[in-house]
């Protein structure tokens, strides 16, 4: 049941290099909370997954979903 709208969430994911440092950012404009960052794209979007799963949890366990 998750794992449809975690994917759902993710196709409206943004990444940019940010030009400081050369690593990735990457959010879900959608949702206020979840966002990453990694030294690759990839890891940007492994993170990314990561941060909105946690971000699931937290807010099931304290009522705020």
């Amino acid at each position: 049941m998750l794992t449809p709208y975690i994917e759902a969430a993710l196709r409206h994911a943004q990444y940019e290099q940010l030009p400081d440092d050369g690593t990735y950012y990457g959010s879900i404009p959608e949702i206020q909370g979840p966002w990453a960052n990694a030294d690759s794209l990839e890891a940007c979007q492994t993170e990314l997954r990561s941060a909105l799963e946690d971000w699931i949890l937290f807010s099931v366990e304290h009522g705020a979903a």
